[in-house]
């Protein structure tokens, strides 16, 4: 069965690291009940930076509309993906053994001018989700609708 945006990806999800895997089911899941297909890339962004870069600055070609970074402790992968994309951010900040996810939150946040990333809380890799097809519901009236589902239905819970 195809979905309301076809079979190609139209969110990219990047982590920095496979332990980030088991926070970003969160956000795969959702994406998954909305009905939005999506691609999902492992890569540092001081440990592989060419391949982010290629990753990042590719995207557009392949069709991704929203991409989705998480990443812990100094947490530039949300930024340094936004320098190479003309696409939206969303950086999902990892919860850490050392700060807890702190370091990683305020590294998000403190973009410079220019290079914007959206922030969800720490962990929240399921409105990180809900956010990527809040957005492409601004040029998608299907996608908008499955919002609107979304929220009635937490208003009805």
């Amino acid at each position: 069965m195809s979905s309301i945006f076809g079979d190609k990806p139209v969110v990219g999800i990047i982590m920095g690291s496979e332990s980030d895997m088991p926070t970003m089911e969160a956000c795969m899941k959702q994406l998954e009940e909305l009905d939005v297909p999506y691609e999902v890339k492992v890569a540092s962004a001081h440990r592989k930076p060419a391949e982010v870069h290629e990753w990042a600055s590719s995207a557009v070609d392949r069709g991704i509309r929203v991409i989705i970074a998480a990443a812990g402790k100094a947490a530039h992968l949300g930024g340094v993906v936004a320098a190479y994309t003309p696409l939206p951010v969303i950086a999902v900040p990892m919860k850490t053994s050392d700060l807890g996810g702190l370091d990683s939150l305020l590294s998000m946040v403190q973009m410079p001018s220019g290079v914007p990333v959206a922030t969800v809380a720490i962990n929240g890799a399921k409105n990180a989700g809900i956010l990527a097809v809040q957005m492409l519901g601004t040029g998608n009236d299907e996608a908008r609708a499955k919002i609107e589902k979304l929220k009635a239905d937490m208003a009805e819970a």
